[in-house]
């Protein structure tokens, strides 16, 4: 009768307790990492969905504002904010402190007065809202953006 030792099962059961404990040692990073793509995929919607947006309003007549988000057809050196929840949804406009619920937070800057033709924004959005400190926020994600006004 052929069998294997008590020492090479020991061995075996040792290789396999120390792969096993590896793995459940990169479990916390992946998660993490999990967690901090999904808001860099819904903070880059947001920034998408805010352009879309931008660029309606500039075809609107001076003091109408867009559907979506409310945002005027102007250039203003004050930033514009709009709040939005973990899903993408908007929560709040131009208040200075997050609303409830609120995850993310856009800081819309309008950058040089409209030409005919062209507007130009800077468009940001970081997480967590309710931190106003751009240097302490958990991540953010950006976009210029060119508003084509013909």
């Amino acid at each position: 009768m052929r069998g294997f030792s008590l020492v090479e099962v020991t061995l075996t059961l040792g290789v396999a307790g120390f792969c096993l404990i590896a793995v459940l040692g990169l479990l916390p990073v992946s998660a993490y990492t999990n967690r901090a793509s999904i808001q860099q995929t819904t903070a880059n919607a947001i920034i998408s969905e805010i352009a879309v947006d931008l660029n309606a309003a500039a075809r609107l007549p001076p003091g109408q504002v867009s559907k979506q988000f409310s945002l005027r057809n102007r250039w203003d050196p004050t930033p514009d904010y709009l709040y939005f929840t973990n899903a993408g949804d908007p929560v709040g406009t131009n208040t200075a402190t997050a609303p409830a619920g609120a995850v993310f937070r856009a800081t819309i800057t309008y950058r040089l007065p409209p030409t005919d033709t062209t507007s130009v924004a800077d468009i940001r959005v970081s997480w967590p809202a309710a931190q106003s400190d751009q240097t302490k926020v958990a991540g953010s994600a950006g976009m210029f953006v060119a508003i084509n006004r013909r």
